[in-house]
């Protein structure tokens, strides 16, 4: 697994990326695999895993392990959720592993002493080792549409079946995708939950001194029922993610285009986290969005936030790496993700033998740009001020392999569903001198991320 954090660093042409959403849409929606799989496009291509060989589940004070013959485990935990995954995954009757799930928010509740906060049946995270592993290549298309067959990478496959028939399978299935159908835009314009009066809290804790800067989010729901593997493919084709996703396991579904990394490890000892704060509008004209970049980088509220956040991820990083090696390879450039446009940087260390990945995910997650500073008070203010649950929202969708490779790729401008309602969620960091007017404004714009592109289920796409 290689770290790339920029989407521009992978040459692939939109019209590559749309048929690569729409091929992985198709393979996730069919019957072949069972409910349960996931899409995660990282540096290296589109990958698809499905057909659980193992499911482990983490809740609050135990972990779960089931394999695909039905036999499951079930140990207790106490203070180190990290530690209890590592030792389940360590534990499979098989050496060699790769693993993708997602982590909840509530996954940092034991490490910050608030796991009082957390619901006794919350699913904190869950991951699974599929028997389906494949990888896809988006430059792999003729030129009429067709996917050749050499643009799946077979890593694993069931034993009942061969290579050939499992890429035959999933050629003849992409062959067959069809558009997805209409999206229905969702109106994120209304304040249902009093989100400026919990801003106006929060900028009145942070002025006594409670804390420096938090991220307040707002849910808002989506009044019908959603096509997920359409969505994905739309909003895939509408953003300019740092990492995309298509989830369903665990009981959750949800379809993601996320701007940032909460943090990745390498196999050969790399650690890396890669901080957005700083946010303003893009895609509205080519004259406004110059505008909004100038203003960005120079805007102090915005500037003061970023370096804030940065200095903080910083001195993360470097509780999980070799003494004088934790640095900041890029500070404040801007990056451009859909509907926003952010300051951006990145913070690089040599993971120390006695953390390991699991360890840097324990002390980097939830990611500071989606939490606050002092992290701890932060989330206490989260806990107290937020009306809803996050779950899945600023929690991340994860890849990982026996090999000491770890990414975890933070689940904003994500739609959710689960037990039966759909959902959206976007939040702005509140500091001192924000304002509720202007934090509202940076929530609607970053939802147009995603609510252009929602797609109800039950509608047909063309060919």
């Amino acid at each position: 697994m290689s770290v790339v954090t920029e989407t521009s660093a992978r040459p692939h042409r939109d019209h590559d990326i749309a048929r690569a959403a729409r091929t992985c849409a198709a393979w996730a929606a069919a019957d072949d695999f069972g409910g349960q799989h996931i899409v995660y496009e990282g540096p290296d291509g589109w990958t698809f895993a499905a057909a659980a060989r193992a499911v482990i589940e983490l809740r609050k004070g135990s972990v779960s392990t089931e394999l695909a013959d039905g036999a499951t485990t079930t140990v207790p935990w106490t203070d180190d959720p990290s530690a209890a995954v590592a030792s389940a995954l360590a534990a499979l009757p098989f050496p060699e592993w790769n693993a993708f799930g997602w982590v909840g928010f509530d996954y940092c509740a034991a490490h910050h002493d608030l796991l009082d906060r957390v619901d006794d049946d919350a699913v904190l995270a869950v991951l699974m080792v599929p028997s389906v592993h494949v990888v896809l290549d988006p430059r792999g298309f003729a030129a009429d549409g067709r996917l050749l067959p050499e643009a799946i990478s077979v890593v694993t496959m069931p034993a009942d079946t061969t290579e050939a028939d499992l890429v035959a399978r999933l050629t003849e299935l992409a062959d067959s995708a069809v558009d997805p159908a209409p999206a229905r835009p969702v109106d994120v314009t209304v304040d249902v939950d009093d989100y400026r009066g919990r801003v106006a809290d929060a900028i009145a804790e942070i002025s006594r001194g409670d804390y420096q800067k938090v991220i307040m989010s707002r849910e808002v729901q989506v009044p019908f029922a959603v096509d997920m593997p359409a969505t994905y493919a739309r909003g895939r084709a509408g953003n300019n993610p740092a990492r995309s996703f298509l989830v369903s396991l665990g009981g959750l579904a949800a379809a993601g285009f996320s701007p940032e990394l909460v943090v990745a490890t390498t196999a050969d000892g790399e650690v890396v986290t890669e901080p957005l704060a700083g946010t303003r509008a893009f895609g509205v004209s080519d004259d406004h969005d110059r505008a909004a970049k100038a203003e960005l980088r120079s805007d102090a509220k915005e500037i003061a936030e970023h370096a804030m956040s940065v200095l903080a991820c910083f001195d993360e990083v470097a509780q999980v790496s070799l003494p004088g090696t934790t640095s900041v390879n890029e500070f404040m450039a801007i990056r451009e993700r859909g509907s926003v446009q952010h300051l951006a940087s990145t913070v690089r260390g040599e993971l120390s033998p006695d953390a390991g990945p699991w360890r840097a995910l324990a002390v980097i997650f939830p990611s500071i740009t989606a939490t606050g500073i002092p992290k701890t008070p932060a989330l206490d203010a989260i806990y107290r001020l937020e009306p809803h649950a996050r779950g899945l929202y600023s929690g991340a969708v994860l890849a990982a392999s026996s090999d000491g490779a770890l990414e975890a790729t933070l689940a904003l401008r994500t739609i959710f569903s689960a037990e039966g309602r759909a959902w959206l969620r976007a939040g702005a960091g509140i500091v001192e001198q924000s304002t509720p007017e202007r934090e509202f404004t940076e929530t609607v714009e970053k939802l147009g991320s995603v609510a252009p592109f929602v797609v109800p289920a039950g509608e047909r796409g063309d060919r």
